[in-house]
């Protein structure tokens, strides 16, 4: 656990002075909530507690998360992600198939676009829907062509010798580009896209861009697209490392993928 809050320690003082029962436990949740600056609500807050010994019913948690004022600050949001053209005819092999057996099987992409007093950037990222992490991703002021290549170059990178992933994605031209499918079947990728215009074909990747813009991009503020392009770093890190999944057994996407099963 990263530093105790300034509030967390007032309140710890406070608590522990006091004769509440519950004090070690309601510390324990502050602790939690501020180290996770908010975006946690009650399910996952439990699931941190269980996860380091200490056995809670969740509605006990709620209950005394409203006591002390606390509940999530992230209210999922209307984004949009960018979109090409529609005219490619690429198989849909995904099928909305998005469970995976083992890493880097199947693999998923998009562009999504962020917009700072009038000025934007796209991330480009690649999600393995083995453990929703992201394997790679590129952050670029203007949607050309390198901005996808170079996300690309990066995920390549990361793989064995004998892994070679279904990359599925929406219709957007980048994707058309012979210079992108050339990329893929040098390494010997399987390309996959979403039929036209139907975004559910893509929505574990539409599901991690919401996830990702209610619980950073609203929550806050910036003056440049420099200062945001830092943020998402920092983000992404934070989402691949430390953010726990309930279908992940409690577990953040690293966590998961290096189970000493996995060995």
């Amino acid at each position: 656990m990263a530093e105790l809050a300034r509030s967390t320690f007032y309140y710890q003082v406070k608590a522990l002075q006091g004769d509440d029962k519950n004090a070690v436990l309601k510390v324990r949740i502050r602790e939690i909530y501020d180290w996770h600056k908010g975006r946690y609500g009650y399910r996952r807050i439990t699931a941190e507690l269980c996860r380091s010994g200490c056995e809670v019913n969740h509605k006990a948690v709620q209950r005394l998360m409203q006591l002390q004022g606390l509940k999530s600050l992230v209210r999922p949001k209307k984004y949009r992600s960018y979109r090409g053209q529609f005219n490619a005819i690429v198989p849909n092999i995904l099928d909305r198939k998005f469970c995976a057996d083992r890493p880097n099987s199947k693999w998923v992409t998009d562009v999504t676009e962020f917009n700072v007093h009038g000025e934007k950037l796209y991330l480009s990222p690649v999600l393995d829907l083995y453990n929703g992490e992201i394997v790679a991703y590129e952050t670029q002021e203007a949607p050309k062509m390198p901005l996808v290549s170079e996300m690309l170059k990066k995920a390549l990178s990361t793989l064995g010798s004998d892994e070679t992933p279904l990359l599925h994605s929406d219709q957007g031209w980048h994707y058309q580009m012979a210079s992108y499918q050339r990329q893929l079947a040098q390494r010997g990728l399987t390309q996959s896209m979403s039929r036209k215009g139907n975004c559910l074909d893509n929505a574990a990747m539409e599901s991690f861009f919401g996830t990702l813009k209610s619980e950073y991009f609203y929550l806050n503020k910036f003056g440049t697209v420099k200062e945001l392009e830092m943020g998402l770093k920092e983000y992404i890190h934070y989402y691949n490392n430390d953010r726990i999944k309930t279908k992940l057994k409690g577990l953040s996407p690293v966590q998961y993928r290096t189970q000493p099963s996995m060995a």
